[in-house]
């Protein structure tokens, strides 16, 4: 499916530079399913909200049906985690960096993987010092 979306995605959408390996998580919310998860650096002349119009297009296309509910088993979820334009603050439709992506080793692992040296605009930290935060080793409480 991500291949799908990638392949769609390249040529309407802009250029996909890269895209990393795919990795298999666990679900976060009720749904029970593991999820394969994923990242593409794309170039596109669109702006974030016309780019997230399309996306969601592109999901509806591939099967996905929104039901209003977070968290629900879904075939296909695409987001815009960052932007090369900084911060963008369009509640409820858009934020750009994604609010949850610090927190999730599933959207930093492979975004890091393509795009290392990439900074998050609020903290400044690049994708491979946020990875390496979130997964490092931490003492057990005493």
């Amino acid at each position: 499916m991500l291949s799908a979306a990638a392949r769609i995605i390249d040529g309407p959408l802009g250029q996909v530079v890269a895209m990393a390996r795919v990795i298999e998580t666990a679900p976060i919310g009720p749904s029970l399913r593991r999820y394969a998860n994923g990242a593409l650096l794309l170039e596109s002349n669109l702006d974030p909200l016309d780019l997230l119009d399309a996306l969601q297009a592109l999901e509806a296309q591939l099967g996905r049906v929104r039901r209003g509910q977070r968290w629900r088993s879904r075939v296909i979820d695409l987001d815009i985690v960052l932007w090369s334009g900084g911060v963008v603050a369009l509640p409820p439709r858009l934020i750009v960096p994604h609010p949850l992506f610090r927190a999730r080793s599933f959207v930093l692992q492979p975004a890091a993987a393509i795009a290392r040296g990439w900074r998050d605009p609020l903290t400044g930290f690049t994708l491979a010092q946020l990875y390496a935060r979130l997964t490092r080793r931490r003492p057990l409480p005493r």
